[in-house]
């Protein structure tokens, strides 16, 4: 069992570090509420 949960870090780990080095917007700050996190609402296209 803690091998499997060992893998499962290793992973999660390496998978940060990737998106990190890449350049992506990496936010662990969870959701996000209020005005300046939601884009404008687009025009409804008819």
């Amino acid at each position: 069992m803690w091998k499997l949960a060992l893998g499962f870090l290793a992973f999660a780990a390496l998978a940060l570090f990737i998106m990190a080095r890449s350049g992506a917007d990496v936010d662990m700050g969870g959701e996000q509420h209020g005005i300046a996190s939601h884009e404008p609402a687009s025009a409804a296209s008819n």
